[in-house]
């Protein structure tokens, strides 16, 4: 058994469009990377990046056009890898007279479960995903809320080593959220191998162990969080420039015009009065001799400093940063 539950090397998938004059769209452009066992793995990208392509390989519902794609040391789409595999869709369609209880016997069936053990596990899974109380009610009295919960407890049913979540978090409340990376945790905690794609970079920064960032086919970046948003903090000052740079946020008391004069030349990028004395002051600074230089100025003009912390880069801030790098 290899380390790696998924491993793409060079992986394409061109779909051709029309019927006399065929034109060619590549939706995936030879992508390579692999996601390790036990590890929760991030796919990020917006909509055309090819993240929908990418999945459907893994499940066998379209062929590669080129590259390899394996899952679970078996080629993607083998009938013995899809046996070990949790899968939650963007939108979980659920017969609408099923029961949360009967949902689950109709899919633990087609993952072929026996009926002995879907009735051991289906009320455990409920509680565990919090619509217990609603297992015996009808699904088309469920919220879409609901719904994606039910979703989550058939992907668990079958005991898989990997799971597989497009948005498993769509439509869910914060306190919900909060409960399904409780569950992503424990997951991986047992040994789990989860492939999560979203588009709330929030909660993929909160839980993911490594990010995949994909732009139209093409990858552009693959590392943790803490490697993606480390490459995208301030640069370094140049000239003796600090513009550009990093944010730094002061809370400082004293006169609106006696602290812009000793911030001098400082490019302020928001400035919040709290009141007459009182300031909320973001500016660009750079590296800690910037900052030295800063407190330094605004104690000599006599200028209360009540907090100062510096702007770390988030996700999001990484993403945008690494989609709008050009190519060459």
């Amino acid at each position: 058994m290899s380390s790696s539950a998924i491993a793409v090397s060079d992986l394409r998938k061109t779909y051709s469009e029309g019927v006399f004059f065929r034109k060619r769209q590549e939706a995936l452009k030879g992508i390579s990377f692999e996601v390790k066992r036990g590890e929760i793995f991030g796919l990020l990208g917006g909509n055309g990046a090819g993240k929908t392509t990418f999945i459907k390989i893994l499940l066998g519902i379209i062929r590669r056009s080129a590259g390899d794609a394996q899952v679970l040391d078996f080629p993607a789409g083998d009938s013995r890898a899809r046996q070990k595999i949790g899968y939650l869709p963007e939108n979980l369609r659920v017969p609408r007279h099923l029961t949360g209880y009967t949902a689950l016997e109709y899919y633990g069936h087609l993952s072929g479960v026996s009926t002995r053990v879907i009735k051991e596990r289906r009320g455990p899974l409920l509680e565990k995903v919090g619509i217990a109380a609603r297992a015996k009610d009808p699904v088309r009295t469920y919220s879409k809320g609901m719904l994606q919960r039910l979703g989550l407890a058939q992907a668990m049913l079958h005991d898989p080593d990997l799971f597989i979540f497009d948005e498993p978090t769509d439509g869910l409340d914060p306190l919900a959220r909060s409960q399904v990376r409780g569950f992503l945790t424990d997951l991986k905690r047992e040994g789990k191998t989860i492939f999560l794609n979203s588009h709330i970079l929030q909660e993929v920064q909160l839980v993911c162990d490594r990010v995949a960032i994909l732009d139209k086919g093409i990858l552009k970046r693959v590392g943790s969080v803490q490697e993606l948003t480390a490459t995208h903090q301030a640069a370094p000052a140049t000239n003796g420039n600090p513009a550009k740079l990093a944010d730094i946020q002061l809370h400082l008391s004293g006169t609106g015009s006696a602290i812009r004069e000793a911030l001098g030349g400082w490019e302020t990028t928001k400035w919040q009065s709290l009141s007459e004395v009182e300031h909320q002051v973001d500016i660009r600074s750079a590296d800690q001799e910037y900052v030295d230089q800063l407190i330094d100025r605004l104690r000599m003009a006599r200028i209360s400093i009540l907090g100062i912390s510096r702007h770390q880069a988030t996700l999001e801030d990484a993403y945008l940063g690494i989609v709008a790098e050009v190519v060459e």
